[in-house]
C-alpha cells in the first residue's frame, strides 16, 4: 500500500514484467514523472533495459528542466507533455537535458493552439483532446490537431 502518492516509491519486483520474450511497449511513467525519479532507480531501469531490446520503452515528463543525464539507450523514447503554448519550452528543455536517441511529445490534453512548434529531431507525436468526465468541459479544435500533424510531417 502506498501510504503518500507525493513521496515517490520504486518497486524493483516490477521490473520482471520487462523480461518477456513477446516484443511490447512499456510505459515506464504512466503513475510517476521520470524528473521524480532518483538517479538509482533509472539506472536499475536502464539496465534492465538493456537486459531486453526486444521491448520499447517510454518514459514522460512535465519536468525536463530537472533533468539531465545521457543515455544510449536504442530502445527507450523520451517524452515531454505539452498541453499549451506556455509549455513549449519543454520541448527544448528535454532536448538540452536528456541527451537520447529517440524523443517525443504528447500534445495531450491540448488545452490551446500551440502555434509553430519547434519539432526538430523529435521522432514521434501524440496528439488528442481531454478525455473522461472532463471532457466536455474542453475543447481542442481541430486545426490545432492539424497543424501539428502537418509541422511533423514537413520534417
Amino acid at each position: 500500500m502506498i501510504d503518500d502518492f507525493a513521496d515517490p516509491e520504486f518497486f524493483p519486483g516490477k521490473l520482471k514484467m520487462m523480461e518477456k520474450k513477446r516484443p511490447q511497449n512499456f510505459l515506464l511513467t504512466g503513475m510517476s514523472d521520470l524528473s521524480g525519479w532518483k538517479p538509482e532507480w533509472r539506472d536499475e531501469v536502464f539496465a534492465k533495459i538493456r537486459e531486453n531490446p526486444q521491448h520499447q520503452f517510454l518514459f514522460l515528463t512535465k519536468r525536463p528542466d530537472l533533468l539531465d543525464f545521457d543515455t544510449d539507450l536504442e530502445n527507450a523514447w523520451f517524452g515531454v507533455t505539452v498541453t499549451r503554448k506556455a509549455e513549449l519550452w519543454r520541448i527544448d528543455a528535454l532536448r538540452k537535458n536528456v541527451r537520447a536517441k529517440h524523443y517525443h511529445v504528447t500534445f495531450e490534453p491540448l488545452f490551446d493552439d500551440p502555434g509553430t512548434v519547434d519539432l526538430s529531431g523529435i521522432n514521434w507525436i501524440v496528439v488528442g483532446t481531454m478525455t473522461g468526465v472532463q471532457s466536455r468541459k474542453v475543447h481542442t479544435e481541430p486545426e490545432w490537431t492539424w497543424s501539428l500533424t502537418d509541422q511533423a510531417h514537413a520534417l
